[in-house]
């Protein structure tokens, strides 16, 4: 089944828990969304209220993927939050349910965030990877290039130091009608 997405869905109080417990789940099935299992509701929550918040009094965008009614795909458009950098965006939170992992929502999920981002504005998506688990190749199939290595940046557990990875896309390529600059004029896509 494919998945369909919404930008910036009302925020009600059942899509935040649904949204805690994917963070939850994922985290405890190994994913690298800013824990270390095992998590629980209770030590996820007050990090996903921040971005609730972030996502609700803005900047931040939040981008759900729904199989039927439920989230199943996540990930947030983080502003820099800095004029200089108004020209590109932090994809952060990349979530996926395990149980659904294998159907390409993944690819799903990026390739949406990629679209967006072209829509939105963005010259660029930028994504940091927890080294060690093989993520960067995913990012390399879909464009993303390395651009840098913070070695030993992410502590999972004593003794366990991971590189943090900087993953870049380039969104200038390929503008569409329609799409916008950071600033908000119209692109010329012959350009």
């Amino acid at each position: 089944m494919s998945l369909h997405f919404v930008l910036d869905p009302e925020l009600t109080p059942e899509l935040r828990e649904e949204i805690v417990r994917l963070w939850v789940d994922v985290t405890n099935a190994g994913g690298a969304v800013g824990f270390v299992a095992p998590v629980t509701v209770a030590d996820v929550r007050p990090v996903a209220e921040t971005t609730f918040a972030d996502v609700v009094d803005g900047p931040d965008r939040l981008l759900v993927g729904y199989d039927d009614a439920h989230p199943v795909a996540v990930l947030v458009f983080a502003d820099n939050r800095f004029h200089l950098k108004a020209h590109w965006c932090v994809l952060k939170r990349v979530m996926v349910h395990p149980d659904t992992q294998g159907r390409g929502h993944g690819l799903a999920l990026m390739r949406e965030a990629e679209r967006l981002g072209r829509k939105l504005g963005r010259e660029a998506l930028h994504v940091t990877v927890r080294g060690g688990l093989g993520l960067e190749r995913f990012y390399t199939r879909l464009g993303y290039r390395e651009v840098g290595r913070l070695p030993g940046a992410l502590r999972v557990a004593p003794g366990d130091d991971r590189d943090e990875i900087l993953m870049w896309l380039d969104l200038t390529a390929g503008r569409q009608p329609g799409d916008v600059t950071s600033d908000g004029r119209p692109v010329n896509p012959a350009t």
